[in-house]
């Protein structure tokens, strides 16, 4: 909705400094003028041989170099007023660039406004980490949309590819390709999920309510015994309760995909998983570990990242659609958490999930 241009707040500016000079003069003159009469009274009381003329004779004669110092004033006012409301507003009109500038679609453009620090430096500053966190964003998102499409885009070509072999092959087994079909088709269904889940975690799109990471835990665990079993992986639980504030499912999504994850990432017949939930203060921590190969801080630094995918998983029968850690992190984000992901010295990794505790959560909403 278009809105009617009024006056410019320079303009503002201007009128308000020239009212105050003009306020100030005409207080200053009145109280010249009431000295002047008074003192002509004293003069008269004190010395009434002294003619002196009477007051509205002296009123007459004041007035004119009092109007000529208000017209002063009032120009002073006016142009000294344009010119400091200018200069105030001038980090202003930067901010206002910038901003345009944004709004173009361009991120890249940072204020950097000089000086020392005041409330447009500050304005400037927060506006300034603000392009740089949305500048992040855009591009992680950009990113993510290629990942995804790319992603997506090959269980769609597998499927083309069967097909277009089983109509120009009549003697292909039906079953084989019924098999591999939905083995594609399974993994496809995976992935929209998991972007689902991501988006979801995302967006907040969540009720808060009393959780015990504890209690997750176990039964994440007790989910995924029977995997863990299966691939010869020992699984230890441990713990004492961690009351936390949040969504319960997605809460056991996120300890789901850990463990999960530390299952398939392990030393085959001989791993170890463990499983631990503490109290930190007013935070709560879930904390997984597992055995296996060794890995750099490089690449444990990006395993967090959308479709990261080390070696061991992609030669897995478990490859997943490698958006586990993304939504652990995602989910982690969605309840003030953070994600801490570190290689361990014999092997394996360990990963710790530290969110705000309940009795904190309590804490805030009853002040």
């Amino acid at each position: 909705m278009a809105r009617a241009r009024g006056l410019s707040v320079r303009l503002k500016l201007t009128l308000s400094y020239a009212g105050v000079v003009m306020v100030t003069g005409t207080l200053l003159l009145a109280a010249v003028g009431l000295f002047l009469l008074n003192y002509q009274q004293l003069s008269m009381e004190l010395m009434p041989v002294v003619m002196s003329p009477p007051g509205r004779v002296l009123i007459r004669a004041f007035a004119p170099s009092a109007a000529a110092c208000l017209l002063f004033l009032l120009v002073f006012g006016l142009a000294g007023g344009w010119v400091l409301a200018g200069r105030m507003l001038a980090p202003l009109n930067s901010i206002t660039d910038a901003t345009r500038t944004a709004a173009d679609g361009s991120l890249s453009h940072r204020i950097r406004l000089p000086g020392r620090r005041d409330e447009f430096r500050e304005l400037a500053d927060a506006f300034d980490t603000m392009l740089a966190r949305l500048e992040a964003q855009v591009a992680e998102q950009r990113r993510f949309a290629a990942n995804a499409s790319h992603e997506l885009r090959t269980p769609l070509a597998i499927t083309r590819t069967l097909l277009d072999v089983a109509r120009h092959d009549g003697d292909r087994d039906v079953d084989e390709l019924v098999d591999r079909l939905d083995a594609v088709n399974t993994r496809a269904i995976d992935l929209a999920e998991a972007l689902l889940l991501l988006s979801r975690a995302d967006q907040r799109s969540f009720t808060p309510e009393p959780v015990d990471l504890s209690l997750i835990a176990e039964e994440a665990a007790e989910t995924l015994l029977a995997f863990a079993e299966k691939r010869g992986v020992a699984l230890s639980v441990s713990g004492v309760p961690a009351a936390a504030t949040g969504s319960a499912a997605l809460l056991l999504q996120l300890t789901t995909n850990l463990v999960h994850n530390a299952i398939v990432h392990n030393r085959p017949g001989a791993g170890t998983v463990w499983v631990e939930t503490s109290v930190h203060g007013g935070s709560v921590e879930l904390t997984v570990e597992n055995t296996g190969e060794q890995l750099s801080p490089d690449l444990v630094a990006t395993l967090a990242e959308p479709f990261q995918r080390g070696t061991e998983r992609v030669k897995s029968d478990h490859a997943g659609v490698g958006l586990g850690l993304a939504i652990v992190a995602s989910i982690a984000r969605a309840h003030d958490g953070t994600l801490t992901i570190t290689p361990r010295l014999d092997g394996g990794l360990r990963v710790t999930v530290r969110v705000p505790g309940h009795e904190r959560h309590g804490t805030g909403k009853s002040k």
